[in-house]
Order: structure tokens, then C-alpha cells, then sequence
């Protein structure tokens, strides 16, 4: 039995790793790349995952990720460019434009390293898929936090323009754009009763997602279900972007 074959980036944490838990349950095999070594240990003792440190904002990263899933598997059918990290502060602020590029780097040329190495590759298979991770915060602004939306918003319009490039060639290039979601990035936020309680407010689903909620839908771009979707970015909020901001939603039904 062949065993398709995916790459995730940024697995060692949050929604990457949930990622690559789903796709290991569905029979994939599944090469793990992530910056933080220690996160990585995780996963792999776990059969079917190869485990690569590295920075994504290199491209010998990606060349090397690639490398390694033909190496170990013969192929290469997907690839999930999630890894991203995030930051703000005021844009006047000393060392703003400097954060700014650290997170353009990780946020963006990552997606863009991860693309031009997979492509190949996934040409090879017979074509493929391509799921990066944006954010609800690329769609719309957010205050203090302009650097990260920037970038947020670049990958949104990256993949659109890749998935025109790349669509004869057989390849899917597609996005989530998770709203709030409980990762290990986001704890503090979601034991901040304060902080969670306003923020659960303004979603209309009332409540943060799960990182695998996330990971179901990166799994439905990436597999034959979605053969005929390419260039689109799905937000994964709860209905948090299609709420304009001025009214807040109906609040949660009282259990019974």
C-alpha cells in the first residue's frame, strides 16, 4: 500500500501539530519541520513521522524537507506551510521595522520557500496540494499589531497568485485563516478570564477553536475532496470576520 506523503511546517506546536496527528491518524506519512527541537522530540516517536529541525525562512530548510520525504518515501503529495510567529507594537517604535522583517521572513518568505520546494516535487507525484496558514488578522486590521497583519495578509494574496501560476501543472494552492484558536502561543490569552471572556464575546460561535478544528479543514484542502477549489483562503473563526465589529453578536444560547 502507498501511503501519501505531506509536509508540515511549524509542527511541533498549535495547529501544525494537530496537523500532523490528523494526517498520521488518515494514513499519511508525514515529514515534521519545526524550529524548536525540543517541540519536535513529541512527535517523533510516532510511526510514520520524520522529524527535521530547521528554520523555514531558509530556503536550505525547504530544500532539504523535500529532500527528506522523497528520500525516506519515494514522493511527495502535499505540503503545509504553517509555521509563522507573531508580534506587535507601535510602528514609530524603536527597532518596529526590524520585528517587522524578522516577521515577514518567517510569515511569508517561508510560504514562498515552501512553495518553490515542493513544487517539483509535487510535480513529480503527478500534482498536488499546497495549504498555507494566514489569518482572520489578514483579512481585516487589528490595532498594534500592523506588522503581523501585513504579513498575514501577504500569504492571502501570495496563494491566490501562485494557485493562477500553478493550476495546469496539477497543483492546488489554498490557505486557512484560523481566528482564535488554543495553542500553546495563545494560553495566556485563554487563562486570562479578562481577556478571553472579550474576545469569546465577539465571536459569534462564543467560544476560541481548536487546533484540530483547524487541522479538519486543512485536511479537506489538501485531500481529493477539494480537487476542484485552488487560490482561496478559508476563514476558520466562528464567524469572527463576518462580523463587522460595531454590534456585538447574540450572545450564547443558556444550557439547559
Amino acid at each position: 500500500m502507498t501511503h501519501p506523503v505531506v509536509l508540515v511546517t511549524g509542527a511541533a506546536s498549535g495547529i501544525g501539530e494537530a496537523t500532523t496527528r490528523l494526517f498520521v491518524e488518515r494514513g499519511h506519512r508525514v515529514v515534521a519541520v519545526d524550529v524548536d527541537r525540543a517541540g519536535l522530540e513529541a512527535l517523533a516517536g510516532i510511526d510514520g513521522v520524520v522529524t527535521l529541525a530547521g528554520d523555514v525562512s531558509s530556503e536550505e530548510t525547504n530544500v532539504r524537507a523535500v529532500a527528506l520525504a522523497q528520500e525516506r518515501w519515494g514522493r511527495l503529495d502535499a505540503a503545509v506551510l504553517n509555521a509563522g510567529t507573531g508580534g506587535g507594537g507601535p510602528l514609530e517604535a524603536p527597532g518596529a521595522v526590524d520585528r517587522f522583517d524578522r516577521l515577514f521572513q518567517v510569515n511569508v518568505r517561508s510560504v514562498v520557500l515552501g512553495i518553490r520546494a515542493a513544487a517539483p516535487a509535487l510535480r513529480e507525484a503527478g500534482g498536488g496540494a499546497i495549504v498555507a496558514t494566514s489569518s482572520v488578522s489578514g483579512l481585516r486590521g487589528d490595532p498594534g499589531t500592523w506588522a503581523y497583519n501585513a504579513t498575514k495578509a501577504a500569504v492571502i494574496n501570495l496563494v491566490r497568485a501562485t494557485a493562477i501560476d500553478y493550476a495546469a501543472q496539477g497543483i492546488r494552492i489554498n490557505a486557512i485563516a484560523p481566528g482564535g484558536t488554543v495553542t500553546g502561543l495563545t494560553a495566556g490569552q485563554v487563562a486570562d478570564p479578562e481577556f478571553s471572556a472579550y474576545i469569546t464575546r465577539r465571536i459569534p460561535a462564543q467560544r476560541w477553536a481548536e487546533a484540530r478544528e483547524q487541522a479538519e479543514v486543512v485536511w479537506f484542502l489538501a485531500s481529493p475532496a477539494a480537487s476542484y477549489v485552488t487560490g482561496v483562503t478559508v476563514p476558520v473563526d466562528g464567524g469572527l470576520s463576518a462580523n463587522g465589529g460595531i454590534l456585538l453578536p447574540p450572545p450564547a444560547a443558556p444550557s439547559r
